[in-house]
């Protein structure tokens, strides 16, 4: 290799390990483990690593302090061709210890055994307490300007574009729990700003369990598992937590968007997001606003059913990480706009009689409408997901100049323990130099020294006043865009720990969130709630939680009762008079289909140019083709995705069926327990099967040629949402276009209106 052309020669290597890919056909079905494919015999030719692959990034090759350095994103991986210690002495050997002989000892001088097996015993640091099960990747925002009115910061001028690190995350689960539970989901994301680092630390859900911080380590004991058996993982379907959010009825609101279909999204592609609290935006001129932030998805809002969301957990416990990241190498990048609700900042702190402070409540979009101000686009996975998703470090304290907080007790107490966190997690004070933390502006702080300090400070004062080092750092005003500390005034009162009499409202916005519905929204609600509370021991607890439910709607109390086998209680407080929201309802509207995985039954006696024709058509509709067959490897020309074996219909939005293919070899009961469905002898029972399952989960199917006869043999030929076309291209066309509505709707019976 010539050592002198590092570039050329890693693209020489990538060339031949590469092979002889065939031409087949139209973009890779996302998915490849590496940058290229692997050879079947061992590589022994040295070369310089091999690049990342194409969809991946890295944090910028910024200094502790921020400085641009110029060098690529990959100075920061491995270097050279040869194995090297930590310190960069090249090994001969990596697979024996140093012994006594062949049979001997392990010998203590064995430098490279310690380094190895000692960074090996912490390669691992403190999980987070909360949101420890997460994915994360690289975007861009680019602001519209619409913001310039109200807030000063300079991200959010029109056409800037600013770096971003999003986080998604479970809640309660640990970090080998499964993505499909039914949690909060956390919306984390690190604005790489020119004026400082932004973190919009925000939820999937708008509203919070509790109105203050001083009762976070309860809300979590009370839903993580239980302290005596360390069970159940990843969910709220258990005594304590339902004890704590009967006695705490604050915790109404939360609770019934997670047991809504909001609790299983479909995908973080398909995921709103909330900055939860309500922020003071300050603009050049000093005026001052209340805001909300929102994410709004531009595929829409979608979710799981609950089967779904059980299926998946055990088929591909990775499903939401998966998808994420499949979605950005095939390049239907995902996307959100960020928009704001605006409120005058009066002295009440409130808008249309709704507590602004109270972070159990939500402003209505009928009330004040969410104006966009700027459109995110994830384009890049993490090339490292321990040195960047795990160590990314969130913190609501991190406010560039024109976003302030205000007094939401909730709020303030988070400022205090995000740093906190931090300290603990990853090892110290410096966690703000860690590659993916780095800000991308200029920082001279003054604070020194600590645990893992990568910097290299100049000078002999840091503090302020100084002369010795001339002065620096200097205090900034307002022309060098300092932050702006708003000066509001606090009212003169006594200390307590109290909450505002509007604190005690619990029940009036669970109330506008379950009319708000659909009713195959609300039947949703009903199954979860009746689950949840099937799943506690105890019947007082299910009794307590009952008359919350009461409180809420009597219809939602008795069919939840109905289910427990308990009576409905009346209510103790009068039901609300609320107007729905639309806004809330996932079901009514339309959306693109970028992205959306389409399973393809292939017959390997069947139309297999057909199937070639609508693989095409898939991909160049952006979304992506997963062919099933009997077989793995080829048919014809055509690279399979699925078997029957290893494919199942919560993998797809859709399906197409291009034949009708007899039993294959391996559909026996004791090798596939997919293959005891009863089905008649002529076709595959797994195929039966992910037609059943797919029409179950109200999924557009759509067939052709002999396809049709197995619609029929499924019993759901002239269903809604069941197309049996004359060609691929007909069938194709008519399920993208069921597609838009996500579901077919239809198809889920409702007993309530």
């Amino acid at each position: 290799m010539d050592s002198s052309k590092p570039a050329e020669a890693v693209k020489n290597v990538v060339k031949t390990a590469s092979g002889k890919i065939a031409d087949a056909l139209t973009p890779d079905v996302p998915g490849a483990p590496g940058s290229a494919p692997p050879p079947l015999e061992e590589p022994t030719t040295p070369h310089d690593p091999l690049p990342p692959k194409s969809e991946q990034g890295a944090p910028q090759t910024r200094t502790p302090t921020g400085a641009e350095t110029g060098a690529p994103t990959i100075a920061n991986g491995q270097q050279g061709a040869y194995l090297t210690t930590a310190n960069g002495a090249r090994l001969r050997d990596t697979d024996h210890s140093l012994k006594a002989g062949p049979r001997g000892p392990v010998l203590l001088q064995d430098h490279h055994l310690r380094e190895k097996i000692t960074h090996f015993d912490h390669e691992r640091i403190p999980e987070r307490v909360v949101h420890a099960r997460g994915a994360g990747a690289h975007g861009v925002f680019t602001a519209y300007g619409t913001a310039e009115a109200v807030t000063r910061a300079g991200f959010l001028k029109k056409g800037r574009e600013t770096d971003v690190f999003v986080r998604f995350s479970t809640v309660l689960g640990s970090r080998g729990s499964a993505d499909t539970v039914r949690d909060t989901r956390g919306f984390a994301t690190k604005f790489y700003t020119d004026e400082g680092t932004f973190d919009l630390v925000g939820n999937n859900i708008p509203v919070f369990f509790i109105q203050d911080a001083i009762k976070f380590p309860d809300i979590i004991h009370a839903g993580k598992p239980h302290p005596d058996r360390e069970i159940p993982q990843a969910q709220s379907a258990h005594d304590t937590f339902w004890d704590f959010v009967s006695l705490h009825t604050e915790a109404q609101h939360h609770t019934i968007w997670n047991m809504s279909d909001r609790g299983i999204p479909r995908s973080y592609r398909t995921m709103e997001g909330f900055g939860v609290h309500t922020f003071r935006l300050v603009n050049e001129a000093g005026e001052t606003v209340l805001a909300k932030f929102h994410w709004k998805p531009k595929l829409g809002v979608h979710s799981l059913t609950w089967e779904e969301a059980q299926l998946i957990g055990g088929i591909d416990p990775d499903f939401h990480r998966r998808d994420l990241y499949d979605a950005i190498e095939a390049g239907a990048y995902p996307e959100w706009e960020l928009g704001i609700q605006v409120f005058p900042d009066t002295p009440e702190e409130t808008f249309a009689g709704i507590d602004l402070l109270d972070p159990t409540k939500i402003v209505p979009e009928e009330l004040a409408e969410v104006q966009p101000i700027g459109r995110l686009v994830l384009n890049r996975t993490p090339t490292n997901f321990f040195a960047e998703t795990e160590q990314v470090a969130f913190h609501l304290g991190h406010l560039p100049p024109g976003i302030d907080v205000t007094n939401d007790p909730l709020l303030q107490g988070r400022l205090f323990s995000y740093v906190d966190t931090q300290l603990t997690r990853l090892g110290g004070p410096n966690f703000t130099q860690i590659p993916i933390n780095r800000p991308h502006a200029a920082v001279n702080d003054m604070l020194r020294d600590g645990f893992h300090q990568h910097a290299v400070h100049a000078g002999v004062a840091p503090y302020r006043p100084n002369s010795l080092d001339g002065g620096n750092p200097f205090p900034a005003g307002d022309a060098e865009h300092a932050f702006v500390d708003v000066p509001v005034t606090v009212a003169q009162a006594p200390k307590v720990r109290a909450n505002p009499a509007s604190f005690d409202d619990h029940y009036s916005q669970v109330r506008l969130f379950w009319l708000s519905m659909s009713p195959v929204e609300k039947e949703h609600i009903i199954r979860a709630y009746t689950f949840e509370l099937g799943k506690c021991y105890h019947q007082t607890i299910k009794e307590r939680q009952l008359q919350s439910l009461a409180n809420i709607d009597p219809v939602l109390c008795e069919q939840v009762a109905t289910g427990l086998g308990l009576p409905a209680p009346q209510p103790t407080v009068p039901l609300p008079d609320v107007t729905p929201s639309p806004a809330l309802s996932q079901v009514g509207r339309e959306w693109p289909s970028d992205g959306r995985m389409v399973g393809i039954v292939v017959d390997p006696d069947g139309d297999l140019e057909g199937v070639d024709e609508v693989r095409r058509a898939v991909f160049s509709a952006g979304m992506v083709p997963l062919l099933i067959a009997p077989h793995g490897g080829m048919v014809g020309d055509l690279p399979v995705q699925r078997t029957f074996a290893t494919g199942r219909s919560v993998e797809f939005d859709a399906v197409l069926l291009a034949g009708a293919p007899a039993p294959a070899p391996d559909a026996l009961p004791a090798r596939d327990a997919k293959a005891g469905t009863p089905a008649p002898a002529t076709v595959d029972p797994r195929v039966l099967l992910l037609v059943e399952e797919s029409w179950r989960h109200a999924k557009a199917i759509g067939a052709w040629g002999a396809g049709v006869t197995v619609l029929e043999q499924a019993g759901v030929a002239g269903t809604p949402g069941v197309v049996a076309a004359g060609s691929g291209a007909e069938a194709l066309t008519a399920v993208q276009q069921l597609m838009a509505a996500h579901r077919v709707w239809e198809r889920f019976p409702a007993a309530v209106a």
